[in-house]
C-alpha cells in the first residue's frame, strides 16, 4: 500500500481511560479515532478504553506530520498536559 505524502494529515495526542496520553499521527483523524476506540487501533490503546481526543494539529503533508508526533513522543507526560492546557485554552477562545 503507497503513503500518501499530501493532503490532510494531523498529529494528535489522545488520553486514554487509565489517565495515560498516546500520541500518533493520521491521514484521517475521525476515522482514526474510532479504530481506536473499536480496539483495531494501536496495541497500547486496546487495553486503555476508552480514549478522548485532547490535542491535534494538522497539516497539508505527511512528514511534518510524522516529525511533529515524533516530538510529542519525547515530551514528559508534563509537557504534553501544558501542550493540552494551552490547546484547551486556544480552543475556548473559538467557542
Amino acid at each position: 500500500m503507497k503513503k500518501v505524502k499530501s493532503g490532510h494529515f494531523a498529529a494528535y495526542i489522545l488520553k486514554c481511560s487509565d489517565g495515560t496520553l498516546y500520541s500518533g499521527y493520521a491521514n484521517d483523524l475521525a476515522k482514526r479515532l474510532e479504530c481506536h476506540n473499536q480496539g483495531k487501533g494501536a496495541k497500547y490503546t486496546r487495553g486503555r478504553l476508552p480514549v478522548k481526543l485532547t490535542w491535534h494539529q494538522d497539516y497539508k503533508y505527511l512528514r511534518p506530520a510524522m516529525q511533529k508526533e515524533a516530538e510529542l513522543k519525547k515530551l514528559t507526560k508534563k509537557q504534553k498536559t501544558k501542550l493540552i492546557a494551552a490547546y484547551e485554552k486556544r480552543e475556548d477562545k473559538r467557542l
